[in-house]
């Protein structure tokens, strides 16, 4: 067998320099990319049935030259044909796990990977030789930093336009229809607030801008704060701080049994905000932290992201504490954030209303309510002068259009 190590800048260029140099019967053992490009490995006079015969002989010894007599069409396998079954059945586990195959297995993935790459480009670009407006409009929709199946979404409620404009003016109404968006009456009617989330989201200030609108409005005797956070050191002193500035009162609550009996005590207040510990998603405490909540009745839990994060973190807080029943989002740190598509499209992906939103750490300026096209019109302004990844659009919304031909 000959094998031979083949380097390009695309997939096509090696496959290309191995049927001209070994011929249209060499195989390609493996393919990975390199800084330059790609780099392939084929052979010729490739044994396909060595492995065969390797697989087909019993475990440690030399296959058989003669097979045995066949059974009775009524006899039962012996204690000798189960051994042998079970020794078969272990040298396909062997096999499998053999680091050659597991090798091999993961060379092939990443060749159907790139494979189904380069459809995903040349659907893009039939695409955009079909429907040039259309990709236009899908590379502004980018540009706001949504996730390529919301914009895909978003552009099939546009019409095909002439007017690049116009089309643009209906995607962003699109868009602002999609957004699930809460109908909060907190500072009206007040209740009891949970907010949850990671660390680092900034859940204490927003506790405190919540609290400061409603003793605005309400009076400072209506407004009461609750701290279940234990874990982080000084954690209760900081809303402590901002509950003496404020003129109310931060009550702790170190588990389930003292959180209902500190709500129980603050019966007579119009709005009691719980801030709760800040842990990530794999936590070993969180599914503890979370259930401290579960026992309290009539508690509205909101999940504070922060719109600056990863889009694979917001992903993740999302899935992590949905688990706790969640009544709707606050978006943080929006002023941090280079585009804000990401948050929005995790909202959307999920349904998950946004119900407040803050931008600067000004106490309680940088707070206010959600509403669709105020976060449309951020998302716009945050992304202005950015550029779509024209390359993860390509691939995502390409690789979308083959399957949907399929």
């Amino acid at each position: 067998m000959r094998i031979k190590r083949y380097f390009a800048q695309e997939i096509r260029q090696a496959i290309a320099q191995v049927r001209e140099e070994l011929g249209p019967d060499a195989v390609i053992l493996s393919t990975r990319r390199t800084e330059g490009g790609v780099e392939l490995v084929a052979a010729t006079d490739y044994d396909e049935g060595l492995l065969e015969r390797e697989l087909a002989a019993p475990a440690g010894r030399p296959a058989a030259p003669s097979a045995p007599a066949p059974a009775a069409a009524d006899e039962r396998p012996g204690p000798a044909t189960a051994d042998a079954g079970e020794g078969a059945k272990e040298r396909r586990v062997v096999w499998a796990q053999d680091p050659a195959i597991v090798q091999m297995r993961e060379e092939i993935q990443a060749l159907r990977g790139l494979i189904e790459e380069g459809l995903s480009r040349l659907a893009w670009g039939e695409l955009g030789r079909r429907a040039p407006r259309r990709v236009e409009l899908l590379r502004r929709l980018g540009a706001l930093g949504l996730a390529p199946e919301v914009a895909a979404a978003v552009a099939e409620q546009v019409g095909e336009q002439d007017d690049g404009e116009r089309a643009w003016r209906q995607a962003l109404a699109a868009l602002a229809r999609m957004l699930p968006v809460a109908a909060d009456d907190l500072l009206d009617e007040g209740g009891i607030v949970a907010l949850v989330g990671p660390t680092g989201v900034g859940k204490t200030t927003t506790v405190a801008k919540l609290a400061a609108r409603f003793a605005l409005r309400h009076g400072q005797r209506s407004v009461a704060l609750v701290s279940t956070d234990g874990y982080r050191v000084g954690a209760h002193d900081q809303l402590l701080t901002y509950g003496r500035l404020l003129g109310v009162p931060v009550q702790p609550a170190a588990s389930r049994e003292e959180l209902g009996r500190v709500l129980q005590g603050l019966l007579d207040r119009r709005l009691v905000l719980i801030d709760t510990a800040g842990m990530g998603p794999r936590d070993l405490r969180l599914s503890e932290a979370l259930g401290a909540l579960a026992g309290v009745p009539m508690v509205r839990r909101y999940l504070v992201l922060s719109a600056a994060a990863h889009p694979a973190a917001l992903e993740e807080a999302v899935r992590a504490f949905a688990p706790a029943g969640l009544d709707g989002c606050v978006l943080t740190k929006l002023d941090e954030a280079g585009t804000l598509g990401e948050a929005l499209s995790v909202t959307i992906r999920h349904r998950l209303p946004v119900a407040w939103l803050t931008d600067g750490q000004r106490v309680p300026e940088d707070l206010q309510p959600a509403r669709a096209h105020v976060l449309v019109s951020k998302a716009v302004a945050a992304a202005r002068g950015a550029e779509a990844d024209e390359d993860a659009l390509a691939v995502a919304l390409g690789r979308m259009a083959v399957h949907a031909g399929r």
